[in-house]
């Protein structure tokens, strides 16, 4: 049996416009409050709020930031040093020991590259916890309207179902009377199936939207029973030009900017590492031959850059910094052919939901 699509419209365009909205909204808004669900009535705020306390994918974001955090802890560690002794001639009379303190000084400014790459690391990984965020938060937006319209889909049903009967009561007396052909009845009792198996489809459609929705915040089985909202609400959008201004502050654009600024700290590491750090050694040498006398030693090692200055793998950082500045025009692109995309449908979704409202 088919029902009026007002309802499946109205879902696209909320889809429609969450996918504009996790484009181009900030995600410094969102703040975290601690709500449990509850069994019976769920609002929007109360999903969102759920799912970015307790979303697992939030939670990966978070670890990650945290083992970004040791990284920076290692790249401000300087070298060890090391200690090393060894003795010449083993006769007493003549034996020299010696005992050595060496220290590795490193050079090229390697440090403080090694420190700015795991700076732009952790940028990254705030940057991606934040989107993931954003991204949560559109897709709780997105679920949450599906269980509306999956509400508002079995309410109908069930309406539907009670005028089949209704309609099949009242063919049945016509028949009985002699006022009606059995077909009339017949035709009833098709109709009476249809609202049936729409209304099991309904019900289907309701559980299963409300187990994606409760999913987002790790709950496998929903505990509220019902979702609060207007599924025939539709906001207003900003115009197109306005929504291309915005890409600019997307998730994923503001993401691509920083993987370019951390391929440029990754190629200043490798291109430090061109230059060959130096040990500092320094010591005494105990003479048997001069009575016992304790010398001093000191000492200096340079390695000798003739065939390995770090020159493949500086090539790769390079190349990859490149890539990286490639990627981003590339995903600016798509980006706003995708805006563009999603603006018309969502215009003409509001076009055809006036047209059903008239």
């Amino acid at each position: 049996m088919q029902f009026p699509s007002q309802k499946c419209l109205y879902l696209g365009i909320k889809n429609t416009i969450l996918s504009i909205f996790l484009m181009c909204v900030s995600t410094s808004i969102f703040a975290a409050v601690d709500v449990k669900e509850q069994g019976s009535q769920l609002t929007l705020q109360d999903a969102l709020n759920l799912a970015l306390n307790a979303s697992p994918e939030i939670a990966v974001a978070i670890r990650e930031r945290e083992a970004i955090g040791g990284m920076k802890i290692q790249a401000a560690v300087r070298p060890n040093p090391s200690i090393s002794t060894s003795i010449q001639d083993t006769r007493s009379a003549n034996r020299q020991t010696f005992l050595q303190l060496n220290q590795e000084i490193e050079l090229g400014n390697k440090r403080q590259a090694r420190i700015e790459a795991a700076d732009s690391f952790y940028i990254k990984a705030n940057a991606e916890l934040e989107a993931k965020k954003a991204e949560i938060h559109a897709n709780v937006i997105a679920a949450f309207y599906e269980v509306l319209v999956a509400q508002e889909r079995l309410s109908l049903a069930k309406s539907s179902l009670e005028v089949a009967n209704l309609g099949l009561d009242a063919a049945g007396k016509r028949v009985k009377a002699g006022k009606s052909s059995p077909v009339e009845e017949t035709k009833s009792k098709i109709v009476e199936s249809g609202a049936k198996i729409e209304l099991n489809q309904a019900n289907t459609q309701l559980k299963t939207s409300r187990k994606k929705l409760a999913a987002l915040w790790g709950n496998a089985v929903p505990m509220f029973e019902n979702a609060e909202g207007n599924v025939t609400l539709i906001p207003e959008t900003l115009a197109f030009a306005e929504l291309s201004a915005l890409l600019e502050n997307a998730p994923a654009i503001k993401l691509a900017k920083i993987e370019i600024d951390t391929r440029v700290a990754l190629t200043s590491v490798e291109r430090s590492k061109a230059t060959p750090n130096i040990t500092l050694s320094a010591g005494v040498v105990n003479n048997q031959e001069l009575g016992g006398l304790n010398q001093a030693l000191l000492g200096i090692s340079i390695p000798i850059p003739v065939f390995d200055r770090n020159q493949g793998n500086l090539q790769v950082a390079v190349s990859r910094q490149y890539k990286a500045q490639d990627e981003l025009v590339a995903l600016k692109n798509q980006l706003s052919a995708n805006l563009a995309g999603q603006y018309e449908r969502l215009s003409a979704a509001r076009q055809a939901t006036e047209t059903l409202k008239t």
